[in-house]
């Protein structure tokens, strides 16, 4: 299970309990280059990426986000960003996220986006897996988001959840391995060949 933040109780004068962190103690978080997402209450910290981490999001946001711009599909957006869940989260942080053309929000006004993404992805890291596989899975597939991808850097597969019909949960496709294409069902036509989303 994925750790909480680091500990605040020595600040319980100004940080509220585990369980009880809201959008309006996020903001006042200090910009120390940790990544603080809050969910269902409560605070989780993730320190800077390694460089295979940011490789992957950039290599996996370019090749999204071409293929949705040309064929006018909607935006790709990376981290950072912030993401309220309405009810689940507030916020989240994805590593990159897919909206719809229907559901953009004015992006020369918007500091977050408030919604459901039609796609998110997640790209594991070695000290917190499980925050990316148990906690927000769980809270993706609460939100709704339609198709959730979980990127490992280290194994070098993709896996992806998708919502089925009526919002029965998660359907979970893969692992998907050097050979084989990665496929969306959300950003209609776009596949991948799982090498092409590393460095060597």
């Amino acid at each position: 299970m994925a750790e909480p933040a680091y500990d605040f109780h020595h600040h319980a004068d100004t940080w509220p309990e585990q369980g009880s962190w809201t959008w309006d103690d996020y903001v006042r978080l200090p910009e120390d280059g940790q990544r603080y997402e809050i969910i269902h209450g409560v605070l989780y910290v993730s320190p800077a990426p390694r460089l295979i981490h940011q490789f992957v999001a950039s290599r996996l946001s370019q090749l999204m986000g071409l293929f949705a711009l040309d064929r006018r599909l909607g935006v790709v957006l990376a981290a950072p960003l912030d993401v309220l869940l309405p009810g689940v989260a507030s916020p989240v942080q994805p590593d990159v996220v897919f909206l719809k053309n229907e559901n953009l929000p004015d992006l020369e006004e918007a500091l977050n986006f408030e919604g459901v993404p039609d796609l998110l992805v997640e790209i594991l890291s070695p000290g917190n897996p499980s925050l990316d596989l148990e906690v927000k899975l769980r809270a993706y597939e609460e939100a709704g988001v339609a198709e959730y991808w979980i990127v490992d850097p280290k194994l070098r597969t993709v896996v992806l959840h998708r919502l089925g019909t009526g919002r029965s949960g998660y359907r979970r496709l893969g692992p998907f391995r050097a050979g084989e294409v990665v496929r969306s069902a959300v950003l209609s036509g776009f596949g991948l060949k799982v090498e092409d989303l590393f460095p060597y």
